[in-house]
């Protein structure tokens, strides 16, 4: 997926150079919107890891002694 959206940056910055119309437009429109959803993801996932540890007693946890 990531290499989709380097793939349509890579035509949106040829879209910029050359003018924002038919074709082109529609590849930058597609690359925004992944930058966004990329950016998103990216976002949630820092969330989901800054949580802290767990305390449950699952894999990994060293016994009480």
């Amino acid at each position: 997926m990531l290499s989709w959206a380097i793939g349509f940056f890579i035509v949106a910055i040829l879209a910029a150079i050359f003018g924002f119309t038919g074709l082109a437009g529609t590849a930058a429109g597609i690359a925004k919107v992944l930058f966004f959803l990329f950016l998103i993801a990216f976002v949630v996932s820092l969330v989901m890891g800054y949580r802290g540890p767990r305390s449950g007693g699952g894999p990994g946890t060293p016994p009480l002694v």
